[in-house]
């Protein structure tokens, strides 16, 4: 998730509700989600801002973020481990915003809340405290935290510092741009965000407008998954990479919670679940999945749609599960 706020830091008490988590939707319901602010990259152009270099940069993640989670994503999928270095916020999440507690630690300086870097890095900042944040540590300032462009970066940047198999592994082929940018655009407003609109949907207008582009987009993907193993080009690519940390919480989150329960991607799409399992199981992927830490994330944070904390017992289907 990366709704966040501005308001002040106090201490942290995960079930306290004067801290509730405050949703933007307009006047008829409708949820709308605010833009990202810091948008630079790092580049190996002379005079560049942001160089690549190894050990340099760091990754401030949430495992319950389907944001967040494509950037760790990425980096495991171009074996950029011993490169960038990653620390994770506690699951809960509030109107102070994302916070390290509990065993969730700030390991560059030990702060409390992730506002706090956002500070740091401007003191002047206006704006939502979210996640990711790619972080430079020689600057001590915010690269980026738009996650899109995040993979975008980590796709080629740091090419120079890694295996010649995982250097070859692009994400965003040239040929296939186009294409890509068309699904991702889709896939973004009836998925990624499409499940957001539903659940965070505070009229019943707004519900029934935005939950069939949910699932005529499944549809969609189901059908071309049953021709192909992957969205574009029949290849892995970044395409994928977007979908894929939606539909892995579909089940057993956007399902019951956010009141997407016309279908499920287990008994209703066997091509998703397939594509979901090859995904899963290719090295370091199923590493970046914690569906305890996820759960707790939605469940015991989005108090409006479980004012009573209750999380669920089913993980959803099993993604480990030999695919056939």
């Amino acid at each position: 998730m990366t709704i966040s706020a501005t308001t002040p830091a106090s201490t942290v008490e995960a079930k306290d509700s004067k801290h509730a988590l405050s949703i933007p939707v307009d006047k008829k319901g409708f949820y709308v989600r605010p833009e990202t602010t810091f948008r630079n990259t790092i580049s190996s152009e002379p005079g560049a801002q942001f160089a690549p270099e190894k050990g340099r940069y760091h990754l401030y993640i949430s495992y319950g973020c389907p944001w967040a989670h494509r950037t760790l994503l990425l980096r495991a999928l171009k074996g950029l481990e011993g490169i960038i270095t990653v620390d994770a916020v506690h699951w809960f999440l509030d109107e102070r915003g994302w916070q390290f507690t509990d065993g969730y630690t700030d390991s560059l300086y030990d702060t409390k809340f992730i506002k706090e870097l956002y500070y740091k890095a401007n003191p002047d900042y206006v704006g939502r405290f979210t996640v990711p944040v790619l972080w430079d540590k020689k600057t001590e300032t915010i690269v980026n935290n738009e996650s899109a462009e995040i993979v975008r970066i980590l796709n080629t940047a740091f090419n120079d510092f890694i295996t010649p198999e995982n250097s070859s592994r692009d994400f965003y082929p040239e040929p296939l741009r186009a294409e890509i940018d068309q699904v991702n655009q889709w896939v973004y407003e009836t998925i990624n965000n499409g499940v957001y609109k539903v659940g965070f949907s505070t009229s019943q207008e707004a519900y029934d407008q935005h939950i069939p582009p949910l699932f005529d987009a499944l549809d969609k993907i189901e059908a071309t998954l049953g021709k192909d193993d992957y969205l574009v080009g029949n290849t892995l690519t970044e395409a994928d990479v977007r979908a894929w940390t939606s539909i892995i919480r579909f089940d057993p989150v956007y399902h019951t919670h956010f009141k997407c329960n016309i279908k499920s991607i287990e008994k209703d799409y066997p091509n998703i679940l397939k594509w979901a399992r090859r995904i899963y199981q290719l090295p370091g992927v199923a590493e970046t999945v914690d569906m305890d830490f996820i759960k707790k994330s939605y469940y015991k944070s989005n108090v409006k749609n479980n004012p009573n904390g209750v999380v669920p017992a089913g993980n959803g289907p099993n993604l480990a599960q030999p695919i056939v």
